[in-house]
């Protein structure tokens, strides 16, 4: 419970024994000094921790004339508490500590509710109690609220220990108090301490309290969503716990009194579809418009606006508008309107929030766009790492036309400025599943490498808004896009200058890497030799002497195999194309060929022989690599080694069991040892 107040409080007067009321005194306020009050005793600080403004007890306020907190300390008694006659400042007190216990003690339950208070404050403190000892606190606890738990969690003090007692409990008691609270949980989502009770019911995933619980708000959803406390727990349960049938139960609410009344759906099945609804009852499409769009605005006008259940809701709300319809730009109008732009970055974070606000973009005027681009500033680095605030991001490159806008208001906070890079934010930038789509669209478009399927929805909505900006932009798509990578290219290439070697420490890195310095536009050859400069050193696998054990040093790059295709990809410099089966080079060309050799010259039979022996090949194959005869001549005079590297093992389909024994054709015998060195040997004698 909360301490008192130290603020001065209403003078209280005191009463005789006999319950008779006490004549007015004068506070003493004499100069006088006394001996100090000895400190409570541990009994009576413990119910100092506890406020009884809820039992009527009220702090005495300060006299007037007192000389402050220093004055009444002297004094030895509270400033200007009114004393009986010939009764001393301590006596006061006690007898007002007594008159609180009592009416504390004359409410019903109120030695259970004092005992669970006591095992509460011992279970809470899980590391200072043995295992042993906490299952009899929780087997006293149940016994005390078995058969009246709604009577413990209307108490703001009671319901900790109920909250403390689902925590320790076996799934059969956490069903039992389910069970006990039913009927009861709408009421205790609308209480500021017993709604959390809701959360740790639901929080185990068991679907029979769940389907116990979830139903009991059916019909109290406009209700439930314009109250200040349960509005939270109900937009939690519909997020995180309801099922797809309780969710179109909960969202048809919103579209008319007569959905909270009736809840059968077509042929049995519930929807929330707003577009099936109207189909089967076109009539009624105006009212259930206008009372969807009321609530929609109600929760706007109140700054309720981070439920995902409105997101939802808004959504259908959008989806069912004529296009150059009245009732779109009204509803346009009332997005804008939302002072500081908290429901748009609200909707960034939700699925159908974003959705909607892409949709917005797509659908909006020049001035419509600007004004959503420019609510999210200081929003996009977030936006960018978020599983939906990306696709706004990504729907901003291929919707806005004026891209000078879009570059201004989003590189400079997701990239950063190129002389102030931050490389946590590019390691992030780079390995992020979500951050990665936003910093390499630009660069790979709708690749499979980029959009896995994980992200099959992006995809589709990307397809949706390229439909409509068939009507609504007036710029190349292909122009739209080599704009904004001239925009970006400054940052992206200083980011791989600066942060070569942390990038091409994972797979998605190297990814990274390759992208910009195939795509980008402008001078590469800093960022060449800084990627260049990863390969530096001997590839050895071995550990060092010194080297910690728990914390080893990364291999060497040409020992991984995402590092053996980067260098592989940029010495042929391009990307492989399957229809045609060749390398399509880039224009200008890169060279790296020329730049890596001279780094990895001194060990390059070590990568020639080692796991990174195809990146020796390219260079070899390279058709802009001016040091080819030095490199051939070196490895001919390490043709031995070449060969034992090449025949280390035969893999063949006696030594190989088959996988199952239906299959009638074993495996396909292979050759085993270093295949590039194979390769290598090959060039050698042509």
């Amino acid at each position: 419970m909360a301490p008192r107040s130290s603020e001065p409080s209403v003078k209280r007067k005191a009463q005789y024994n006999d319950g008779s009321r006490a004549k007015k005194v004068k506070t003493v306020t004499g100069s006088k000094h006394k001996k100090a009050e000895p400190k409570p005793t541990a009994s009576e600080s413990d119910d100092a921790n506890f406020s009884d403004s809820d039992d009527g007890g009220a702090a005495l306020k300060q006299a007037k004339g007192s000389s402050g907190p220093a004055n009444s300390a002297s004094n030895g008694q509270a400033a200007g508490q009114a004393l009986e006659k010939g009764q001393t400042s301590r006596e006061a007190h006690a007898k007002q500590k007594q008159l609180a216990q009592e009416r504390k003690a004359a409410k019903p339950l109120a030695d259970e509710v004092q005992r669970t208070k006591k095992l509460w404050e011992r279970l809470r403190r899980k590391s200072h109690v043995p295992k042993e000892e906490r299952q009899q606190l929780v087997d006293e606890l149940f016994s005390i609220i078995t058969g009246r738990i709604k009577d413990f969690v209307l108490k703001h003090d009671a319901v900790r220990a109920v909250q403390t007692a689902i925590k320790y409990s076996t799934p059969a008691q956490r069903k039992q108090i389910a069970k006990e609270l039913q009927g009861a949980y709408a009421q205790l989502a609308e209480s500021r301490y017993a709604k959390f009770l809701i959360g740790k019911l639901l929080v185990q995933n068991d679907t029979e309290i769940r389907d116990i619980i979830i139903p009991e708000f059916y019909g109290k959803v406009r209700k439930l969503i314009n109250h200040s406390e349960a509005s939270w727990i109900l937009d939690d349960i519909y997020r995180g716990a309801a099922t797809k049938e309780q969710k179109a139960h909960m969202l048809r609410e919103w579209y008319g009194p007569e959905f909270a009344l009736f809840r059968s759906g077509n042929k049995g099945e519930v929807t929330a579809d707003l577009s099936k609804i109207l189909a089967e009852e076109p009539s009624k499409r105006s009212t259930i418009l206008k009372y969807l769009c009321d609530m929609t605005n109600n929760l706007v006008q109140k700054k309720m606006t981070g439920f995902t259940m409105l997101h939802d809701a808004m959504l259908q709300y959008f989806l069912n508008l004529k296009p150059d319809s009245e009732e779109l730009k009204e509803f346009f109008e009332v997005v804008k309107g939302d002072e500081n732009g908290d429901l748009l970055k609200n909707m960034a974070f939700t699925k159908s929030g974003a959705r909607l606000a892409c949709l917005l973009l797509a659908h909006g005027a020049a001035k419509d766009r600007k004004q959503i681009l420019k609510t999210y500033k200081d929003t996009f680095q977030l936006m960018s790492g978020d599983p939906h605030g990306h696709m706004i991001i990504l729907a901003a490159y291929d919707l806005i036309d004026d891209t000078v806008l879009t570059s201004k208001s989003i590189f400079p906070e997701v990239l950063g400025k190129a002389e102030e890079l931050d490389p946590g934010n590019i390691v992030f930038l780079a390995n992020d599943p979500n951050a990665r789509i936003v910093s390499l669209y630009l660069f790979e478009g709708q690749s499979k490498s980029l959009f896995p399927a994980s992200h099959a929805e992006d995809l589709e909505l990307l397809n949706e808004l390229h439909e409509i900006r068939k009507t609504t932009s007036k710029k190349d798509a292909e122009v739209r896009r080599k704009e904004l990578v001239a925009s970006m290219s400054p940052q992206m290439l200083a980011a791989v200058t600066a942060f070569a070697k942390e990038l091409a420490a994972s797979s998605f890195g190297c990814q990274f890497i390759a992208d910009v310095l195939l795509s980008a536009a402008g001078d590469k050859t800093a960022a060449l030799e800084a990627v260049a400069s990863t390969a530096a050193g001997e590839p050895n696998p071995a550990l060092p002497a010194d080297a910690d054990p728990l914390y080893p040093p990364p291999p060497h790059l040409s020992l991984t195999p995402h590092g053996g295709k980067l260098y592989k990809t940029l010495i042929a410099g391009g990307r492989f194309d399957r229809e045609t089966g060749t390398v399509k080079r880039i224009d200008p060309p890169l060279n790296f060929a020329d730049i890596l050799y001279p780094v990895i010259k001194d060990h390059i039979v070590q990568w020639a022989v080692g796991p990174s022996s195809f990146t020796v090949l390219g260079l070899l194959e390279a058709p802009d690599f001016c040091s080819k005869k030095e490199l051939l001549k070196l490895l001919k005079s390490e043709k031995k080694t070449l060969e034992r590297a090449a025949a280390a093992v035969e893999i063949t389909a006696d030594s190989v069991k088959p996988k199952s024994k239906k299959k009638d054709n074993g495996p396909k015998p292979k050759s085993g040892g270093n295949q590039g060195a194979k390769l290598l040997l090959e060039q050698l004698k042509a």
